[in-house]
């Protein structure tokens, strides 16, 4: 039976050792809601929020996530760079990124967007307005897409409303 000579032993142990370290990933901040917890009035803030209790009121976190777990419930207008509904929201939502409705998400309440995902199974009830990003000077700024004439139901909202 071949053993390895001293020399190469050492030559293995030591390349092991000199494996380079990991990249360990930073968490993000995330404020929770829990299942158990009732809010009423204004949530404002600067980092992501998880829902999974009752809120009632306010929701203002611009520039951060804003999701809905399974069990949340929420009567109140949200405005946040990007929402994910998996629970039940009664209110009017405006986004500057972002919406995403679940499958297992209802919505009662109109949208302002740049971005909106409806899964099949997702219940949605009220108006959508989809705003194009324009780009100027290297930043960019969000307008109106071109909407029908005001008299003139989107016969896309009306279709997922189910009017």
């Amino acid at each position: 039976m071949l053993q390895p000579s001293d020399s190469q032993k050492s030559q293995s142990s030591s390349n092991q050792s000199f494996a380079p370290p990991r990249a360990v990933a930073v968490p993000v901040e995330q404020a929770t809601i829990g299942r158990s917890l009732v809010v009423k009035g204004e949530i404002s803030g600067s980092e992501s929020l998880y829902i999974d209790g009752k809120v009632e009121g306010t929701v203002t976190l611009t520039d951060s996530r804003v999701t809905i777990g399974r069990n949340g419930s929420v009567a109140a207008n949200i405005s946040a760079r990007e929402v994910v509904i998996l629970g039940k929201v009664h209110g009017n939502i405006q986004v500057t990124d972002r919406l995403d409705i679940r499958s297992e998400g209802s919505l009662t309440g109109d949208v302002v967007t740049q971005r909106i995902s409806v899964e099949d199974g997702a219940i949605l009830k009220g108006s959508v307005q989809v705003r194009a990003v324009e780009h100027k000077n290297g930043q960019a700024q969000a307008k109106p897409a071109s909407a029908p004439a005001a008299t003139e139901q989107p016969k896309a909202a009306a279709a997922v409303a189910g009017v």
